[in-house]
């Protein structure tokens, strides 16, 4: 036991706290970058360097940055580089009406709104129906840092103690289950099958659905990643389809993490799970659904930025309400990151 003097010890941190696993940045991790300092003061190793693939870091494994990105950034927040040479007439038009969106005069800085800037909410709800074919309103969007921003969120809103559970694949993006535990809620895996490229078995999704249940569980939500993470399978138009059904069936909200729909490495499309429902049509279009994307990989690959967004397809106005007063606590999202959000398209 810790010395008396202190107040937060082993014995007096919370549970759920101590309970949460982040093996992303765990253990392993920080052993690396101990190796790492003593690589930099000349020991030997059978190795000269550590490439770190505990995550999906895409500049750190030696991504370009887009230059006509950072450029506008930079604009943005310094503009009396709209005078310099060295940026294109393109970037500085694309800075010019970040500019002139932002509540106060050239102060990219300030606080924003708390669902994001609307000007930048506007051209995602653009982005998303050039992709998926379907309306979608700015209301809707929410501006997040990064997606994980956005999944604390949501499952903030839908878990309200321990009976309360969310079904998780595995293999997993380890998040899912951290979060689950530090908000005292309940992870139900499902198991993605790796003989069949990591494709969704739906006989085991409903066996682990039962089982939770059976066991007391109030399965609330399911997280479905697509394409997948870590796997990189990229799911079929009829295994979304069965998943739809299923959450039909049992009055389950969609958490469709789509993180990685521009890192596609297989002749399947990718199609997002807005669009899936509705193509399916009614009853399955009035399904609940949050759907993430974040600006940290594809050809963008800025993490540290932290941009991204969720969309809530078919919530209720009092969940809205929820959301938006969760987004409100914490003022908004970074100002840079929102603006990389531009780049999935042209304005």
């Amino acid at each position: 036991m810790e010395g008396s003097d202190k107040v937060l010890t082993k014995e007096t941190i919370g549970d759920n706290v101590k309970n949460a696993e982040y093996a992303v940045r765990g253990a392993i991790v920080q052993l690396a970058g101990e190796i790492s300092e003593r690589l930099k003061k000349g020991e030997k190793f059978a190795f000269d360097k550590l490439l770190y693939c505990n995550i999906g870091n895409p500049l750190s494994l030696g991504q370009p940055t887009l230059s006509f990105d950072r450029d506008v950034v930079s604009v943005a927040l310094n503009p009396k580089l709209m005078d310099s040479p060295l940026i294109s007439k393109d970037a500085k038009e694309r800075a010019r009406k970040v500019l002139d969106a932002v509540q106060y005069p050239f102060a990219v800085g300030a606080y924003t709104a708390s669902p994001g800037i609307p000007f930048i909410r506007e051209s995602v709800k653009n982005y998303i129906e050039q992709r998926d074919g379907y309306p979608a309103k700015a209301a809707n969007i929410f501006l997040t840092d990064g997606a994980s921003d956005g999944v604390r969120t949501v499952l903030n809103v839908l878990l309200r103690g321990p009976e309360d559970a969310v079904m998780i694949p595995i293999p997993q993006y380890p998040l899912y289950s951290a979060l689950i535990s530090l908000l005292n809620g309940a992870p139900v895996p499902y198991y993605l099958d790796e003989s069949s490229g990591w494709g969704l078995d739906m006989k085991d999704l409903e066996e682990n659905y039962n089982k939770a249940k059976a066991g007391g569980k109030n399965v609330r939500a399911i997280v479905v990643i697509n394409p997948g993470n870590p796997t990189g399978q990229v799911m079929t138009r009829e295994n979304l389809q069965d998943i739809v059904k299923f959450c039909h069936r049992n009055r389950l909200v969609i958490l469709a993490d789509e993180v990685y729909q521009m890192n596609i490495y297989t002749d399947k499309p990718f199609i997002s799970f807005k669009k899936t429902i509705h193509d399916m049509g009614k009853p399955y279009s009035e399904l609940e659904l949050v759907s993430f994307h974040s600006t940290s990989k594809g050809i963008i690959g800025e993490c540290g930025l932290r941009g991204g967004y969720m969309e809530l397809e078919n919530l209720g106005e009092f969940a809205y309400s929820q959301i938006l007063k969760l987004r409100s606590i914490c003022l908004c999202s970074n100002s840079i990151g929102q603006i990389t959000v531009l780049f999935w398209r042209t304005m």
